[in-house]
């Protein structure tokens, strides 16, 4: 799908205003009484799209923060916002029967609705999600209308009865059907149900009673979080309309992968890899972890793919950050492939003395003596 901004030639963060010039000079443009080149009136179709969405603050909205399909009306499930034709169809045969449940509904829509809930995607790192932070974003909203207060009246007027309907919201007419004459209740085209109309219109909004604005934010992320954690941040989503009140603001975190760490749950996992002679004799090793580098002991005889543990250094409960949960480590014995002449002979006489002993006296260091010399025991 082509992009709304680029058509019309603005950046996204582009007032409307800017909007608008734009607009009108593409439309002059590409107008097919000016322009006869082939394509100029699917171009000139296109500009005018994108200015119906662009220009309106509210799907501008909608459009910024789930693109084309955040607008309706395409090949999927409709939203409530596209349930009109529905409404229509039961009114057409159910209101003249003194039915009072469409036309109820549609009365609610002139009072105050609240505005959309928005959503904002945000990527963390690892350390961050363990011990938790306090972030600053930036998020595109809709505020209501500073100069008109939400009226979306330039100040000194404000709005004022439908003619068309008489402030009712709706008009009636009759429909002729098969079964009968039906009297069909529908939203009012002059001012789309709310019964009122705005000559006079605020300069700043357009008569919307609400503008698109960048906010800062300064949210709480806290310890524990994993991707896919939504945190909400109430009254933060768009305006309302009518003096309704805001929407809320979800923030959906993803957490980076740690380069040398792994998070299962509460469980961090890591690996490290000691020599032979480490694992026989047993040693002490800085481990990496989320606090900073810890010691390790390795105990006398460890085998290869030992799990060791490292107790509280694991990734703090969610709401109880002082429950924390603890480090596995997985040890790998690195075997040499080449030996020093000297190395050799030492470890030539170590077997011989080792296989003087016995069996009985193999213990658990076995294994590890077998991979070095080839032995059974």
């Amino acid at each position: 799908m082509a992009d709304f901004y680029e058509q019309l030639g603005v950046s996204r963060d582009a007032d409307g205003d800017t909007l608008k010039r734009a607009y009108r000079r593409l439309a002059r443009q590409y107008h097919p009484d000016i322009n006869k080149d082939p394509g100029a009136e699917d171009r000139f179709k296109e500009i005018g799209r994108a200015y119906e969405v662009l220009g309106d603050p509210q799907t501008r909205a909608r459009y910024d923060q789930f693109g084309e399909a955040g607008l309706g009306g395409g090949g999927g499930m409709p939203d409530m916002g596209d349930m009109g034709g529905f409404a229509d169809l039961f009114e057409t045969f159910f209101s003249g029967f003194g039915g009072a449940g469409a036309s109820g509904a549609r009365s609610q829509r002139r009072g105050p609705q609240q505005g959309d809930d928005l959503r904002y995607d945000l990527t963390i790192e690892f350390q961050q999600a363990v011990f938790g932070q306090e972030r600053e974003i930036k998020i595109p909203h809709l505020e209501t209308c500073d100069s008109c207060r939400g009226t979306g009246a330039r100040a000194g007027s404000g709005p004022t009865n439908c003619s068309t309907c008489g402030g009712a919201g709706q008009v009636r007419r009759a429909t002729r059907t098969p079964f009968g004459s039906f009297t069909q209740v529908a939203e009012c085209p002059g001012c789309s149900g709310t019964g009122q109309v705005i000559a006079d219109p605020c300069g700043a909004c357009g008569g919307q009673g609400v503008k698109q604005v960048r906010k800062k934010l300064r949210i709480n992320i806290p310890a524990g979080v994993d991707t896919g954690t939504r945190l909400r941040v109430s009254g933060e989503g768009n305006a309302g309309v009518r003096g309704g009140p805001s929407g809320d603001l979800y923030v959906f975190l993803k957490v980076k992968n740690h380069p040398k760490l792994r998070r299962d749950g509460l469980t961090i996992h890591t690996e490290v890899n000691i020599s032979y002679l480490q694992a026989i004799l047993g040693d002490t090793i800085q481990v990496d972890t989320v606090d900073g580098p810890e010691t390790l002991e390795i105990p006398i005889g460890t085998q290869p793919n030992s799990v060791l543990t490292l107790e509280n250094k694991g990734i703090p409960k969610l709401g109880n950050p002082v429950a924390r949960g603890n480090q596995s480590v997985v040890v790998n014995v690195t075997l040499p492939k080449r030996f020093s002449e000297e190395e050799r002979i030492l470890l030539e006489k170590l077997a011989a003395h080792y296989s003087a002993k016995g069996p009985q006296n193999h213990h658990h260091n076995s294994g590890l003596f077998s991979r070095l010399f080839g032995q059974n025991g």
